[in-house]
């Protein structure tokens, strides 16, 4: 009989679909399931064919978080254990937010706690409108210390203050609302819509797309000084000697396809 690897790594094209698959446990997080993410991820973002990594889930549910039994399992650690364990789940989500390339969330369903975390790392997030999201932590008597960084830049500072402490469930309008997620769409129009901008992403110019992750990753939150004013500077006049702009202005004032489009 053939084991159930945690994570299906399929290629598209240019396009890496990575798909959480723990079903039976509403892909929630376990050691194996963040190992294998975490390396999916990294090797997606160094292989130059992929331009854009797709993450959803498998069955009905797109993560519900750290699976119960691994959860039970951390109370019996150490404390050097507990902070090793917490930090593998750190490192997955750092993984995701820095890796190189653009990263796009289908939300098939219901995100918590973790799953919530999971779909903040990534740039696009597109949810089914039936999904349901929920910062669950505090039910347990727990907190959402390693989802923090990215769900408050996500959803922002006032909502978190809500739904941090109160652990309520809110449905995909409220998701769409806060910012949380970038669109919603009926199921059966879930794989179409990301699809549409799998597409998008990998129809651009590779590295300006990867450059244009960098700057909002890098400029976010940044006072606008004379410094930060003279990065951008500096960064548009490198790139317009580059063979990729030259290409893209080139195609475009020769009605034609970029070379990066053709080659795909």
């Amino acid at each position: 009989m053939t084991m159930q690897t945690p994570l299906d790594v399929a290629h598209d094209g240019p396009v890496a679909r990575l798909t959480l698959n723990r079903p039976d446990t509403r892909n929630a997080f376990d050691e194996a399931l963040i190992a294998a993410l975490t390396d999916a991820v990294r090797a997606a973002g160094e292989d130059p064919g992929v331009r854009v990594l797709l993450l959803t889930g498998a069955g009905k549910a797109f993560c519900a978080g750290g699976d119960l039994n691994w959860m039970r399992k951390m109370a019996t650690l150490t404390d050097a254990e507990n902070r090793a364990d917490a930090a593998r789940l750190a490192g997955m989500l750092h993984a995701i937010w820095s890796c190189p390339k653009p990263v796009v969330a289908s939300v098939n369903g219901d995100a918590y706690a973790g799953g919530m975390g999971l779909l903040s790392v990534c740039d696009v997030a597109i949810a089914a409108d039936h999904a349901h999201f929920c910062l669950s932590e505090t039910r347990l008597g727990l907190l959402p210390a390693t989802i923090s960084p990215y769900v408050i830049r996500a959803m922002g500072e006032r909502a978190a203050n809500r739904y941090f402490l109160t652990a309520e469930r809110f449905d995909a309008a409220t998701a769409l609302r806060l910012g949380l997620v970038h669109g919603t769409v009926p199921p059966d129009r879930l794989r179409e819509e990301t699809d549409a901008i799998c597409r998008a992403l990998s129809d651009n110019g590779p590295a300006a797309v990867q450059a244009s992750k960098r700057l909002v990753r890098d400029f976010a939150g940044q006072a606008i000084d004379a410094a930060l004013i003279a990065d951008t500077v500096e960064r548009i006049a490198a790139v317009r000697s580059t063979d990729e702009a030259r290409e893209g202005v080139g195609a475009f004032l020769e009605k034609r396809e970029p070379a990066w489009r053709t080659a795909r």
